[in-house]
């Protein structure tokens, strides 16, 4: 199959200045797909790369768009390269968007029919052995009352005065009248199911050992982590987002003096109600030295018996290519450490779980790759994962959250909580968005 496709460059403006390790981020620029099917199915998709944590730039994206054909084909879209990861991401997505809009097309369809053929078997047909068997385990009689219908048919006999050799030459010879062998709607349902075609072959990537997963059940909605601002402005951030709801909170480090920072996180300790977690984010720009600094302070916050906030973790406290100083670091505190830009791509992620690291691993789908590939990885290995936002729209965000539901610890809260840092967030509307960044 064919897919006609449209892309849209956009910039979206930052509400104030997001101060990192990295710099000022005033600026966020991306690519929206817009992916069509023979049958008229829609599928959407974002690239949002982050080019200093590993992906590719904006203006590869963008020349790798111009150069693709008016229609792609899935082997082309399954056929992007690792150093493409965003790219990866906003295709498979897109591609993923138009399977299931084709399968949801498809259901009122599929019960409709479902419903002609129920009444079709009970009017004329002898209800065949694997029914009879539905049935003896879904029925309420009591063995004392017909052993055999039990076994042998869903008739109802609770009232019957038949004699049990009388039942077996009724249940053998007499064709089941519909008030009597009326399907329960969980027999319906599973015969539904069992009858439904593949209308679409699984991702190139996907193990056959693994069915892909339902593209039918949205993603429930799990809690999420609110970003402050780096310095003292954390302060007076978190009362709001707490009134909103949330309760997990990531703070930037790395981005003034430690000794300001540690007192801030001093203060922040002290004023965020009880049961408040804070994940603090350095994104690689600590010293070694200022490292230990930060994984001491924590442990004796942590030690404090009357402290209720968790400090939750230290987010990539070094730069990737200081693997193995993590490591050692982790072992020695008790705070937990978090990889984030060591783990921005599949191929990064598979690399540091292979040299055995078992701590957090911070999760940005909007450059990790490809989504088949990951679920694969996730599926096939225990990690505990958390996934992130890039800052992306809410194309790109309502694609990682369905990834984060399948495959992230559900015990911590998912990094979304960004959309108060844009004005543009509050709309869900695809469409509106294509139209209006």
């Amino acid at each position: 199959m064919l897919y006609q496709w449209q892309f849209y460059p956009y910039q979206r403006r930052f509400k104030q200045a997001l101060q990192t390790s990295h710099g000022a981020w005033v600026m966020r620029d991306g690519i929206i797909l817009r992916l069509v099917d023979d049958a008229g199915n829609i599928g959407w998709g974002e690239i949002a790369p982050i080019p200093w944590f590993g992906s590719e730039t904006i203006e590869q994206a963008l020349a790798f768009c111009r150069q693709l054909p008016s229609a792609l084909s899935s082997d082309l879209i399954f056929s992007i390269p690792d150093t493409l990861p965003s790219c990866q991401f906003a295709f498979e997505s897109a591609w993923e968007g138009v399977r299931e809009q084709a399968i949801d097309n498809a259901e009122p369809q599929r019960r409709r029919d479902a419903e002609r053929q129920v009444p079709l078997v009970l009017e004329n047909s002898t209800l065949r052995p694997q029914n009879s068997n539905i049935a003896a385990q879904n029925s309420a009689l009591r063995p004392q009352n017909s052993i055999v219908a039990v076994q042998n048919s869903i008739v109802a006999v609770q009232n019957s005065a038949l004699r049990p050799q009388d039942s077996i030459v009724a249940a053998q010879n007499s064709t089941l009248r519909p008030q009597n062998s009326t399907l329960r709607p969980q027999n319906s349902n599973i015969a539904a199911q069992n009858s439904k075609p593949d209308l679409l072959p699984p991702p190139p990537h996907s193990s056959p050992l693994t069915p892909p997963p339902s593209l039918l059940t949205p993603p429930p909605s799990p809690s999420h982590s609110a970003l402050l601002p780096a310095g003292e402005a954390a302060l007076h951030a978190w009362k709001p987002l707490w009134e909103q709801g949330f309760r997990t909170f990531k703070w930037k480090i790395g981005v003034h003096a430690i000794a300001i920072e540690l007192e801030i996180l001093h203060r922040l300790t002290q004023e965020l109600p009880e049961a408040a977690k804070l994940r603090l984010d350095a994104n690689g720009g600590l010293r070694f030295d200022d490292a230990t600094q930060w994984l001491e302070r924590c442990d004796t916050i942590a030690a404090k018996p009357n402290l209720l906030v968790t400090i939750e973790y230290v987010e990539q406290p070094l730069q990737a290519s200081q693997f193995e100083a993590m490591q050692d670091l982790s072992q020695r505190y008790r705070t937990p450490i978090a990889l984030d830009e060591s783990v921005a791509t599949l191929q990064q992620l598979q690399a540091c779980y292979e040299k055995g690291w078992t701590g957090v691993f911070v999760i940005k789908p909007a450059i990790i790759g490809s989504p088949s590939r990951l679920r694969q990885f996730c599926q096939t290995h225990t990690i505990d994962a958390v996934f992130s936002s890039a800052f992306e729209t809410a194309i790109g965000r309502q694609a990682g959250l369905k990834l984060s539901a399948e495959l992230a610890n559900p015990d911590r809260a998912v990094g979304y909580g960004t959309t108060h840092w844009f004005d543009d967030a509050a709309t869900d509307d695809f469409e509106q968005l294509w139209q209006t960044l």
